[in-house]
């Protein structure tokens, strides 16, 4: 797979991209990530890739010709035209579920804007669609670019030890993750749950399952009604609002 970020800083996604597992990644081959500089493409003589907008307002806006000079690029040095996603906080907001989808790309541009945003004629002309990371406004795309580009790099063959890796993780299959411990047995008076020292692995996945599910019920139940539930855990999900019940009655 192939990721390219149109961005004004490609030296802060740099950074964060050739670190830990995404850097490892990258230097196997297992997927290709490139930071192209959107002010490369400025016919400016200094360079400049915003103006003050129409209509008076606060900021600059990043002009047309340097973004779609940037991304038509691109597409001539690919042959055709990559799946472009503009990162604002006016797009749908990222799921796993967009994830394993966008996964399956073989060809992904992310688009990165900054100052007061981008000039909306080259938005329509060219992004495929908008992903926000989040209810909240950040100084510019390349943050939720790395998270974009960090969570579909993760669920490529390869890139991390085993698909259990990631397929026990939260969100993906519309549930949170049972909880992890290590090292020491007992810290601070808390110890390790005795089934996990058990060896008795039906008898693990059981307690881990069960885990998932009650931090699910608990922290976000808005999740279970996508998640794919047996028998076994709806009589858990039943017993499991039974006892909080009962532990609300004892207190009020």
């Amino acid at each position: 797979m192939r990721i390219d970020i149109l961005t004004l800083f490609p030296e802060m996604c740099e950074s964060v991209l050739g670190e830990s597992i995404i850097g490892r990644a990258r230097k196997e081959g297992l997927v290709e990530i490139n930071c192209r500089q959107i002010r490369d493409y400025s016919t400016d003589k200094h360079k400049r890739v915003d103006d003050t907008p129409y209509g008076g307002g606060m900021g600059m806006v990043m002009q047309v010709q340097p973004v779609y000079d940037c991304y038509m690029s691109l597409c001539g040095e690919l042959g055709k035209k990559p799946h472009l996603v503009f990162m604002s906080p006016q797009g749908k907001t990222l799921t796993q579920q967009r994830v394993r989808e966008l996964a399956e790309i073989d060809n992904l541009a992310i688009l990165c804007g900054h100052y007061e945003g981008i000039d909306e004629r080259v938005i329509e002309e060219i992004v495929d669609e908008e992903i926000s990371v989040g209810d909240y406004v950040l100084t510019g795309g390349e943050l939720p670019a790395l998270i974009l580009a960090d969570s579909i790099s993760r669920m490529i063959p390869g890139v991390l030890a085993d698909t259990v890796s990631f397929t026990d993780e939260s969100h993906y299959s519309s549930l949170l993750e049972y909880p992890q411990y290590t090292r020491p047995y007992e810290w601070h008076g808390r110890a390790v749950p005795d089934i996990l020292l058990s060896g008795h692995h039906a008898n693990i996945e059981k307690y881990r399952r069960e885990q998932s599910l009650e931090r699910t019920y608990r922290r976000r139940p808005d999740m279970l009604s996508k998640a794919q539930l047996g028998k076994r855990d709806i009589e858990f999900l039943r017993s499991l609002k039974a006892k909080i019940k009962s532990e609300e009655e004892k207190k009020a």
